[in-house]
């Protein structure tokens, strides 16, 4: 019973002695360095781990009026994981929790809440393939496969927001195609196309496909799939990937997100994506296209009005560079980092032209887990004889195991 106890308690707050892994949305953490975790013996692990983002920040009604028309202090993100395998660490599964008004899209979407943002099995069938099944991120752009908590800015770009293809039911498949010193690898989904907890769905689903190519090798612990170059790689490294999304009868102006339309009514969007990053000696390079094309430009909405059909072109821009090096402080770095995102609509009198610009300072004091992120920045939205502009600021917190 003593060893029992013993093997139990050394299993609660395990956070050392397996090989670490970067937290990613498309697989679960197998090989744990944070949070809590339950380890008994090779038929069974539970890792939990929590993160909250608390945030305030304010923008101004105009770059010639700099009085403030709009403050925002939230709880942004407040999130639970759990992560492990039953009976054979093959059988592996991933629960992410989400509890915060804007986690469950009760802002934007609609008023009922979506506390579930991934619950998927996943079973490993060798070292170069494993498949899953249930709610994640499709293979999208990667952006929005980078976890919000590993980001360097409080949210996403513009074009992450414009045309992302986000969350999705349906069957998953990750293959690496060359294995090596310079891997090629496959991801593919065939998914509902309706997004996260949906209500209904349709005959027609969603192909997603991505290809990545990491031609001078692996980053250090997937840290193509984190932002900024906090491993300070001593080698220059290199993603490269391109992808799409072939989204066929969607229910929503987005696909996978957007606007409901009316019974009865359905879009196809498609959407391209090709993105690249580079890091090397602290210094990241991140760049991310998107082109979305649809066969509708107004679809009758749930609400009974019409809702546009957002298409278009988006582009994101981020580079960084650590100010402090991690062989002096391996935990309390500093970051520069600067963004420049543009969304280019197709139909320009119907959807608004957006550009951000921001610069920002990030305090690194246990990597991505534990950050206090901090950002200026320059916005504007165009429309024919409506030009608006106007700065903002976020100060933020991230706290987790």
């Amino acid at each position: 019973m003593k060893k029992k106890l013993t093997g139990l308690l050394l299993g609660l707050l395990l956070a050392g002695g397996i090989l670490a892994q970067s937290e990613s949305d498309e697989r679960a953490l197998i090989d744990v360095s944070n949070g809590m975790s339950v380890v008994r013996d090779s038929q069974f692990l539970l890792n939990m781990r929590f993160r909250m983002q608390n945030r305030i920040g304010f923008r101004t009604n105009s770059l010639d009026d700099l009085s403030i028309e709009e403050i925002e202090a939230r709880i942004r993100r407040l999130r639970l994981r759990f992560d492990g395998y039953v009976g054979s660490p093959r059988l592996q599964y991933y629960i992410q929790l989400s509890f915060s008004r804007a986690d469950q899209d009760l802002e934007d979407v609609g008023d009922e809440p979506k506390i579930i943002r991934d619950a998927i099995v996943y079973y490993v069938l060798s070292d170069r393939l494993y498949v899953g099944l249930g709610q994640s991120k499709l293979p999208g752009n990667r952006q929005r496969v980078v976890s919000s908590g590993n980001l360097q800015f409080a949210d996403r770009s513009i074009a992450n927001r414009a045309f992302t293809i986000d969350r999705d039911f349906g069957i998953f498949g990750y293959y690496t195609l060359l294995p090596g010193e310079r891997p090629l690898l496959l991801k593919a989904a065939v998914s509902t196309g309706e997004g996260r907890n949906i209500t209904r769905t349709n005959t027609g689903l969603a192909y997603t496909a991505r290809l990545e190519w990491l031609p001078l090798g692996e980053f250090v612990g997937g840290g193509d799939y984190s932002e900024g170059d906090l491993a300070y790689e001593p080698k220059p490294r290199v993603s490269l990937a391109g992808g799409f999304c072939d989204n066929r009868r969607s229910t929503q102006t987005g696909g996978q997100l957007g606007d409901l339309l009316a019974a009865g009514e359905a879009v196809d969007v498609f959407t391209f994506i090709a993105d690249a990053h580079i890091k090397w000696a602290g210094r990241a390079l991140f760049v991310e296209y998107m082109d979305r094309r649809a066969s509708e430009t107004f679809v009758a909405n749930a609400a009974g009005g019409l809702s546009y059909v957002g298409q278009g072109q988006a582009l994101n821009v981020q580079l960084s560079q650590l100010l402090s090096s991690p062989a002096r402080d391996n935990r309390k770095l500093w970051e520069a980092v600067f963004r420049y995102g543009r969304v280019w609509p197709r139909y320009a009198t119907e959807q608004a032209a957006l550009q951000e610009v921001l610069l920002g300072v990030n305090r690194y004091l246990n990597k991505h887990r534990i950050k206090l992120q901090g950002h200026v920045g320059f916005n504007s939205l165009q429309l024919p004889g409506r030009d608006n502009q106007w700065l903002s600021a976020i100060f933020q917190v991230e706290f987790g195991i």
